[in-house]
Order: structure tokens, then C-alpha cells, then sequence
């Protein structure tokens, strides 16, 4: 039968020419529910449609990426700090077993994984392969599914998502295959294929597919599904106990899904969904194929982000707009997925410019007054904020220009596995929907629209890439569009324009416009009136910065630049200009509560309450003043002022920083600082802090790579009261210069880092290195180490430890450390501890060092975040000889720098445990600063 089919084929690809030859694959796969495999057979006839002659072929294997902790898929999962994938059982795991590969003669191929990337396998041919001719590949294999849990792709109890789980041929361009490894993005580059697919699964299970179902069989024990389609890089299968999918027949396609629908009404949601597909008909294209699914787990993978994944209760947007929202992204995405036959890693921004472009039209067309925040936008007491009153489609903005103002944004050029997370979901996505938007605005005629219909046209006659769209877009305009190839999708660089040298008279305008950025590209001007718009041009701006601009006034007493922000713009708050007036560009001052996006016309004060305490002061309320919006701003200031209640003092912080950012440079970013804190001390004295600082932080090319180097100057100024109840009052006003080195790199399973310190004052000059290693073993294990070494290179306040190196406990010279009682030296808070200096738990008779200090700490988990702790060193003071000194006992890691208890058990003081007063010995972690825990969830986003 196998050979009977086998000349079928063979007699089809060499007497008809008239048919587009391509690929075929045929599997023949039974479902083991048990160890949650598929046995696949399959035939694979290999089409050579290039022109080169081929020795090996490349297949992809993206179910084997699942196989391992060291493949490019669980590197990436440890570099976006996922521990789930390091730490799963064996069985969870997937990957492709027993493979065998043989030729149309059953004589066995050889073939390898290739080297870093298993998940892609290179075969070698029995014999070259001649343009235009084909070869016959048997194949045979076990594919073991992974866990849904890692991706939202595999298995659970009762179903099973199945993704990129069979052996394709991958894409060929260029003379060479494409090697791209799973990264959990979704692209794989596979060549064009026609499918039929056999599948036996359990008899109770259900099979739902985006392929053409051509039969069902069951028997007593099985059903059997057989599947059939052609033109396809990939399809879906999703087998379930119970099948939770709706199917939605429109005149030209069947949509089936299973999307939350929020309990929407029934004829609604058939409703929603036919006018998006129609729209998507309009807008894009006819859909290649016949069917199309929009799965839950499609959704889940790229979500839309937004306060739409707010629980319901505090939802802003209705039920029906938000499916809505969520299946028109959905369905885009699996839309030109299925449809556009570019490499998808390379050509990323094509699907996503196109997506997000048409979402925009969308909200345009069929909700154009619905605003960022919904329904909150109603509420009259909130109408005063920016983030209230912008509309829905202006939010695709700010989510760019926050990783812009960050400097972390990236090119849309850039391959798609390059990209940071927080770009690669959201802000790249959304910047090139920006840019398609811009181009056609710029080009008028909806010459973007008719393009990408065309461009998606030519898709289902060949394999394309970016320039066949430039191409298109060329051949539609007469107007010169490298710019936007060149700079918006080729390259990162900033647009922010201003006005530059404006007169005006009753009936004319004359200006120059000026890129600060010194980037050449189109800008819209508008003239306005009262808030209304009287006029409006494109400008093909020249980059002359001297050209001056003359046009008609017409009563206009503002002028602005890009004020629908037509175009993806850095800043907006230099682009406008009165016309009138005697301060042509005063802003008023606007207080806003909480927070707030930035608006270009006010100068935005947030004030928002606060509570302080420390044992001294006590609780401190207070109102803190700042211009922090959410997006970053080269200027910021930060005042606390608060109240003492327990001292009846008025106390605070505050600072001032300039933040300059380098775009091409590996030093990336430079902030200039003045801070100021004025607390009490000790319950009698305050203290003064001045801390003027530069910080230069470092990066490497690669925006993904975690390493992180910081380095810091800063002269920290200190005057203290004098104290009746604190001991060492010898060192009251000092003044100490500090300069810091930082290198570390971390990830979920390795954190290493090095730091290195150097003070400089009159009465001492101290430097200290620490290295710190943290490994999670595959058990759940982790082993913490950290290595400390300081010295003295002079130090004329022997006659005090105030500046000496301390073992568990240190003084704190500098106002670094958030004590909540420094000055304590019994009672609860004196437990507090912080790792810093020698790292000792235990509270020794001679804990300090005035000449030099080396300790060793360490920790190594027994069961969960129960930890045994360690901790060795040499104590050195002068005239006398180094002492050697150690403790140890029991960690609680219950969240790691956040909340932790240690509980010594044995150290130089003897076995604590047993000793008097033990629960004066116990030291604790508590952090209430909540910057800190955000970090926890935010740093896989950047």
C-alpha cells in the first residue's frame, strides 16, 4: 500500500507541470494516552523547488527543544527567570525518540542533530538532489509531549494542544535551509507543504484541526480522524475528553473556537465574530484556507495587554468588547500566520506591523470613542488625568516610547529571538503597527492598504520577504520611501522634532523645524485655534535644519507638530508653539494624584501620601512630591517631606536626577544625582546626608544578555548630632568619597556576580571586593556562596570602630542600609540583618576589623526554602593576630533579600541553640520597600 502510494505521488509531481509542485507529507499517528506520545509513520516526499543542487536536507524537530535544560528553549526559559521548565520531571518533558529514517529503497539514512540546536536535524542524502526533482523519506518516531505547562503547548489531564510536534522541512532561501531552534515565540520557519494526516486517539477524545476533516472512524476502542490540506507551513491539533471548540461558519470561512467568551450572549458573539472575519477579508486578503481555529491557548501565549486582564469586577471594558478585542488579535495573528509565506523570525515585524495596523483600523471603524480606560473615562472626578482621556489607539504609543525613554527599544529589523520580552510582545509589536500607520497617513490614498493586500496576494503564489513588500509600496507611490525602510524599520534611531525660529504674521507662518535627533523623516504640521484644527500639511523635512518654512495662517494660534501622533515620536512635549502671547510655551503647573501619563502641555507635580518608620522616629507621615510619570524623563526630582510623630519633628528625602542616554554606545545610560535624607539616628540625634553621585551603566550588544555592569562615584557628606545615648560619638560631621564597580549576570539556574569598592576620606581609606554565585540544581537545590575581602589602606580612628569592617552587623557610616534601628545594640531590631560586609549570622565578641576582614558565607537548601547556612573568616585589627572565627545554623528563604529568618546553631560562641536568651539570637530579613518586590515580576520583562 506504502509503495502503491509512493508512485502515485511520483506519477502526479512528473506528468503535471500545470501543478504547483511542493512538499508532501503524509503521518499516520496513534495517541498513547498513558505516557502522553503520539507513534508516528510518516512519508515525507521532498520537492527540491530551487535551483541548487542538495546534499542534506534540514528537517526541524521543535517537539525534541523540550527534551532538556540545555537546549536553546531551556536557556531561554532560564534567562527569563522561568524555573518551572529546570525543575520539571522527566516525564514532563517532551521530545522525539527512536527516530529512524530510511529512503524510498527502506535503506536507513544517516543524519545528526545539529551542534547547539537539537532541536533541528540534518539529513544526508543517499544521492544529490537535482533542481526540480524529488526524493521519498520514511520516516518513523516516538513524539513525546511536553507538559502545557511551560508554554500553553502539550498536555494535560484531559487534553492535549499540539504544536510543531512532527518532523517538516524547513524553509529554503538563499541557497541554504533555515536553522532557526524553538525559543517559544511561535516561528518556525517550516517549508510549504500539503498535509494528510491519520490520527487514532482513545475512544472518548475528541480531535478538533484547522485542516479539512475528510472522515471519522470508531471502533470499540479508538477513533480515527483523517485530515487533508494544502499551502500550509504548519496546522493545529487539539484533543480533548470533552471538545470545547464552537464552530462559526461564515460565507467564505469556519472559524472554530474556544475562547473565553465571559458568558457574552450567544448571537453577539456570532456577531463579533463575523465582522471581524469580514473585516480581516477587507482589509488583508481572502484566507488561503477553508478553516481557521482561535484557541484559548493561542490567546494566552500573547495575550492583549492592558487592564483588560483585570478580573472582571474591576474590568473597565464590557464583556462583549473584551472578546472582542481578544479574538480580533487572536484571529489576526493565526490569520496571517497561516497566510504570509515569509521567514518569521526574520520578517517579524511584517506580521506584527500588519496585525496591530489592522487592530487600529478596527477600533477606528467599529468603537471610534472608546478610550484607553473604558468606562473609568465616564467618571467625572478622574477627567483631569492624561490617562483617563486618551484614546483607545493612543495607548500603542506609549507602550513603545516606554521602553524608548528606557533605552532599551530595539529595531524592527531585528530578529525576533533577539528581541528583550517586553519588546518582543508588546513594544516592537506595537511600534511597527505605529509605522504602517505613519507610512499610510504620510502616502495618503491608502496606498499601505492596498499594498499589504497585494503583498498578501502574492504570499500564496510563492516564499517572500521584506523586499517584495518595498517593492509593492515603491511601485504605488511616486513619493521616495527609503526613509522609512532605512530609518523607522531598519534602525533604532530616535524621531523628535521641535520648532526652530518661528515669526508670524497676520496672514503667514514662518519657521524652521529642527531634529534634535538629526534624523531626516516626513512630519505633519497642524494649525489650530482654540483647540480646533484649522490646517494641517505633511513636510518632506530636509536634513537642512536651516530651511524655512512659510504657509497660510489662517487664524491659527498654535502651531503643532504630529499632534495625532501620527507618527511613533520620542518626545511631544517640545512639538508646539503659540502664536501668540508673551511666554510662547509657558505650561501651567498641573497636580495630579498618584499617577499619571505624561502630558505635554502641563508641567505634571504627582503628590501622593506616604508612611515612614524607623524605631527613632517612629511612624512618619508624609506627602511625596515628584514628576515621575510612567515613562522616564531626562529631568526628575523626588521630595518626602513627613512628620515624626514620635519625635514631633518634621523629617524627609528627597533628590534631583538627569538621566542622558547614549543610543549607540556600550555605555548606554548616565545619571547625575543629588540626594538629600535628614531621620533621626538614635532616639536623642539626627543626621544629615548629602549624596551627590554619577552612575555609568553598561551593556553589551546583545539586549538580552543579563549581564548587568554598573559603575558609581559618588562623595557622600555626613553631619550628625551628638548623642547622649550612643556610645561612639568621636566621629560626628565626615566626608567620604566612594567609588563602585558592578558585573553581574543573572539567570534562574546561575547568578554571578563581582563588586568592587574603593572609600576614600580624611580619616581612613578602605577597599573591598565581594563575589557572589548562586547554581539551582536540577533536584531543586541551590547552593549560595559569597566571598568577601576588605582592607584598610590607612585608618587613623583605631581609637573607634566606627569605620571598621564589621562581621554581622555594620555601622553603616554612609546611611546606605535601610535599618529600622541603627543605633540598637539589644532588642528586636538589633536582629535585623543585612548582607553586607562579613555576612555573619551570629553575633560575636569581637566583631569588627579595623585592618582587614575575609569571610566566606554559604548555603545550600535541604527541602524547599529550609536552608543549612555556613559562614567562616579571618578577623585581622592591628596588634593583634588574625582570628578565625565561624558560625552556622538554619535559613528560612521564604522570599529570597525579602523575608528570611536564620536560626544560629553552632559558632565560635559554642552551641548557640542550647544557650540563654536564644531567641535574642535569631536574625531576620523584612523589606517593606515595594520597588523591590515589583522587580521580582518585572525582570523577565527586561
Amino acid at each position: 500500500m506504502r509503495n502503491s502510494y509512493t508512485l502515485l505521488l511520483l506519477l502526479v509531481f512528473s506528468i503535471s507541470p500545470s501543478i504547483k509542485a511542493q512538499h508532501h507529507s503524509k503521518l499516520e499517528v496513534a495517541v498513547n494516552w498513558a505516557n502522553k506520545s503520539l507513534y508516528v509513520e510518516q512519508e515525507l516526499l521532498f520537492f527540491n523547488d530551487s535551483n541548487d543542487t542538495l546534499k542534506s536536507i534540514i528537517l526541524n524537530d521543535w517537539n525534541h527543544a523540550y527534551s532538556d535544560v540545555s537546549t536553546p528553549l531551556g536557556k531561554r526559559f532560564s534567562d527569563e527567570f522561568y524555573r518551572g521548565f529546570h525543575l520539571a520531571k522527566k516525564q514532563e518533558r517532551g521530545g522525539t525518540f527512536h527516530l529512524n529514517i530510511q529512503d524510498k529503497d527502506q535503506t536507513e539514512m544517516s543524519w545528526n542533530r545539529v551542534h547547539e540546536k537539537p532541536d533541528v536535524i540534518e539529513l544526508k542524502l543517499t544521492k544529490p538532489l537535482l533542481p526540480h526533482q524529488t526524493t521519498l523519506l520514511q520516516l518513523s518516531y516516538t513524539a513525546k509531549i511536553p507538559s502545557d505547562r511551560f508554554t500553553g503547548i502539550g498536555y494535560t489531564a484531559k487534553k492535549m494542544t499540539l504544536k510543531n510536534w512532527f518532523l517538516s522541512p524547513a524553509r529554503y532561501e538563499n541557497h541554504h535551509f533555515i536553522q532557526n531552534s524553538n525559543a517559544n515565540l511561535e516561528d518556525i520557519a517550516n517549508a510549504i507543504c500539503s498535509y494528510e494526516v491519520s490520527l487514532k486517539v482513545p475512544l472518548n477524545f475528541s480531535v478538533t484541526s484547522d485542516m479539512i476533516c475528510a472522515k471519522t472512524n470508531r471502533d470499540n476502542h479508538s477513533s480515527s480522524y483523517f485530515f487533508s490540506d494544502k499551502n500550509r507551513t504548519d496546522f493545529n491539533l487539539f484533543i480533548e475528553e470533552k471538545n470545547s471548540f464552537t464552530s462559526y461558519k461564515s460565507d467564505f470561512l469556519e472559524i472554530q473556537t474556544n475562547l473565553n467568551d465571559y458568558g457574552i450572549d450567544p448571537i453577539k458573539k456570532a456577531i463579533i465574530i463575523d465582522q471581524i472575519a469580514h473585516f480581516a477579508r477587507t482589509s488583508i486578503g481572502s484566507f488561503p484556507h477553508e478553516k481557521i481555529t482561535v484557541s484559548q491557548s493561542d490567546y494566552e501565549h500573547n495575550p492583549f495587554y492592558g487592564l483588560n486582564q483585570l478580573p472582571s469586577f474591576v474590568s473597565p471594558f464590557s464583556n462583549e468588547f473584551i472578546f472582542e478585542l481578544q479574538f480580533l488579535k487572536t484571529f489576526l495573528n493565526n490569520y496571517l500566520k497561516n497566510s504570509l509565506r515569509l521567514n518569521p523570525r526574520e520578517d517579524n515585524w511584517i506580521y506584527d506591523g500588519i496585525q496591530v495596523f489592522t487592530m487600529m483600523q478596527y477600533i477606528d471603524t467599529f468603537h471610534p470613542n472608546s478610550k484607553m480606560l473604558g468606562t473609568i473615562g465616564k467618571i467625572k472626578l478622574l477627567k483631569s488625568y492624561n490617562l483617563i482621556n486618551l484614546d483607545f489607539n493612543e495607548q500603542y504609543s506609549y507602550f513603545y516610547m516606554l521602553m524608548a525613554r528606557k533605552n532599551l527599544d530595539q529595531s524592527l529589523s531585528d530578529p525576533k529571538n533577539t528581541l528583550l520580552r517586553f519588546n518582543e510582545q508588546i513594544a516592537s509589536k506595537y511600534r511597527a503597527g505605529l509605522s504602517f500607520r505613519y507610512l499610510n497617513d504620510y502616502l495618503k490614498e491608502d496606498v499601505v492598504l492596498k499594498s499589504i493586500a497585494t503583498f498578501f496576494e502574492l504570499n500564496q503564489q510563492k516564499q517572500c520577504n521584506a523586499s517584495d513588500l518595498k517593492t509593492i509600496l515603491e511601485s504605488n507611490t511616486p513619493k521616495n520611501i527609503d526613509w522609512f525602510f532605512e530609518t523607522i524599520i531598519g534602525s533604532r534611531k530616535l524621531i523628535d522634532y521641535k520648532f526652530n525660529r518661528v515669526t508670524h504674521t497676520k496672514d503667514s507662518i514662518s519657521f524652521a523645524i529642527k531634529s534634535k535627533t538629526g534624523v531626516a523623516v516626513p512630519m505633519p504640521i497642524y494649525g489650530t485655534k482654540k483647540g480646533a484644527i484649522v490646517f494641517s500639511k505633511w513636510l518632506d523635512i530636509p536634513k537642512n535644519p536651516d530651511t524655512i518654512y512659510t504657509i497660510p495662517r489662517e487664524n491659527a494660534d498654535k502651531i503643532v507638530l504630529n499632534i495625532k501622533d501620527e507618527v511613533p515620536e520620542f518626545n511631544l512635549r517640545n512639538n508646539w508653539k503659540k502664536l501668540d502671547g508673551f511666554f510662547p510655551n509657558n505650561r501651567p503647573i498641573k497636580f495630579v494624584f498618584l499617577k499619571d501619563l505624561e502630558d505635554p502641555y502641563y508641567n505634571q507635580v504627582l503628590y501622593t501620601p506616604v508612611l515612614g518608620f524607623n524605631v527613632y522616629d517612629g511612624f512618619s507621615p508624609g506627602m511625596r512630591f515628584h514628576n515621575k510619570t510612567i515613562l522616564n524623563k531626562p529631568f526628575t526630582f523626588d521630595f518626602s517631606p513627613m512628620y515624626s510623630i514620635k519625635a514631633q519633628t518634621f523629617s524627609g528625602s528627597g533628590f534631583f536626577v538627569i538621566n542622558q542616554n547614549y543610543r549607540e554606545s556600550r555605555l548606554y545610560n548616565v545619571r547625575y544625582s543629588l540626594g538629600a535624607s535628614y531621620f533621626h539616628y538614635a532616639p536623642d540625634a539626627t543626621y544629615l546626608r548629602l549624596n551627590p553621585m554619577i552612575q555609568m551603566q553598561i551593556r553589551g550588544k546583545d539586549f538580552r544578555d543579563n549581564r548587568k555592569q554598573l559603575l558609581v562615584f559618588r562623595h557622600v557628606m555626613v553631619e550628625r548630632e551628638k548623642s547622649a545615648i550612643v556610645a561612639d560619638n568621636s566621629l560626628l560631621n565626615y566626608a567620604v568619597f566612594n567609588a563602585k564597580y558592578i558585573n553581574s549576570k543573572t539567570e534562574i539556574t546561575n547568578h554571578l556576580s563581582f563588586t568592587t569598592d574603593l572609600q576614600l576620606a580624611k580619616e581612613f581609606g578602605k577597599t573591598s571586593a565581594e563575589i557572589e554565585y548562586r547554581k539551582l540544581f536540577h533536584a531543586n537545590r541551590q547552593l549560595n556562596i559569597r566571598l568577601f575581602v576588605g582592607r584598610f589602606l590607612y585608618n587613623t580612628s583605631t581609637d573607634s570602630n566606627f569605620f571598621s569592617y564589621a562581621l554581622d552587623r555594620p555601622t553603616d557610616y554612609l546611611f546606605d542600609y535601610n535599618y529600622y534601628g541603627r543605633s540598637e545594640s539589644t532588642g528586636f531590631f538589633s536582629r535585623q540583618f543585612i548582607m553586607a560586609e562579613g555576612g555573619f549570622k551570629s553575633k560575636l565578641n569581637n566583631p569588627y576589623a579595623n585592618q582587614w576582614l575575609t569571610t566566606c558565607n554559604a548555603s545550600f537548601n535541604i527541602w524547599n526554602w529550609i536552608e543549612l547556612y555556613g559562614d567562616v573568616g579571618f578577623v585581622k585589627n592591628r596588634g593583634a593576630q588574625a582570628q578565625f572565627v565561624y558560625d552556622s545554623g538554619v535559613r528560612l528563604n521564604l522570599l529570597t533579600d525579602y523575608f528570611e529568618l536564620y536560626f544560629p546553631m553552632y559558632s565560635s560562641n559554642g552551641w548557640e541553640i542550647s544557650q540563654a536568651q536564644y531567641h535574642q539570637k535569631i536574625r531576620f530579613v523584612v523589606t517593606f520597600d515595594p520597588s523591590k518586590l515589583i522587580s521580582l515580576f518585572t525582570r523577565k520583562w527586561f
